[in-house]
């Protein structure tokens, strides 16, 4: 019961999948972070399934890419955008570590919140225009490996706040377990992407750890650990390097 729990209170938290209410308590909140890569995988089905037919219908590119881009944040809410638009802006202000962690409690955008946000989304499109139906099934395996990494960084990251949602789930998680699911859910991610494609599953992988390891150095040196804003911030720039990736290796450079 308390696994179901866990299931749906991690359903409603990281998308707007309608789920049953779960009052949110220490025990039921245990496991939560073991089901954040299912959304990943829903969201995965959702883009194969409906960029396969896009790309069948013949419309044109920027159409294609336009629904590719808005899928992923119509299915979470958002909420990991606004992770990442919190972190540009505490990037943006070149203050000390305890300036950028009162800016990413700050509920007001900044500019480089919007600019962040701007050139994030143009270069989805642009990305995504060059995408062909061989790597779609790529690409949705990708959703699934930022959210298992993301969910590995609350696990097993030291927090940088006493207070906070991510801080929620980092001491309400049984960090060994969870941690232990989440590293077997990427691994599977992995071995999908690599069945599905080598060459491309290699380029994906290669672009989500390089992602991870950049995610590590600025959670360390500019905030002395993770957030959940950061976590979000690592989840975005994640799936847009592996999508820039595979599209790139796929030769879709050059559509």
């Amino acid at each position: 019961m308390k696994w179901l729990q866990s299931f749906v209170i991690a359903i409603a938290m990281y998308s707007k999948i309608p789920v049953p209410q779960v009052e949110w308590k220490e025990d039921n909140m245990r496991y939560a972070i073991c089901f954040f890569p299912v959304v990943g995988m829903v969201i995965g089905i959702f883009v194969w399934l409906l960029g396969t037919a896009i790309l069948k219908s013949n419309a044109t590119a920027l159409f294609f890419a336009g629904a590719m881009t808005l899928l992923p944040i119509l299915i979470s809410g958002g909420i990991h955008l606004d992770g990442f638009m919190d972190t540009m802006d505490a990037l943006g202000s070149y203050g000390d570590r305890e300036k950028k962690l009162e800016i990413l409690k700050d509920t007001h955008c900044g500019a480089f919140a919007i600019l962040g946000l701007g050139g994030y989304l143009v270069w989805s499109l642009a990305v995504w225009s060059g995408v062909t139906a061989e790597m779609l099934p790529v690409i949705a395996c990708g959703y699934v490996i930022s959210r298992s990494l993301s969910g590995i960084s609350v696990v097993w990251f030291p927090s940088a706040r006493k207070k906070g949602l991510a801080r929620t789930f980092h001491d309400g998680a049984e960090r060994k377990t969870a941690g232990i699911i989440l590293l077997l859910i990427y691994v599977s991610a992995c071995v999908g992407m690599l069945w599905v494609n080598c060459l491309l599953g290699m380029v994906g992988i290669a672009c989500a750890l390089l992602t991870f390891w950049y995610y590590y150095h600025i959670c360390m040196r500019q905030f002395g650990g993770m957030t959940g804003d950061l976590a979000g911030f690592f989840l975005q720039l994640c799936e847009l390097a592996q999508l820039t990736g595979i599209m790139i290796a796929g030769g879709g450079i050059c559509k």
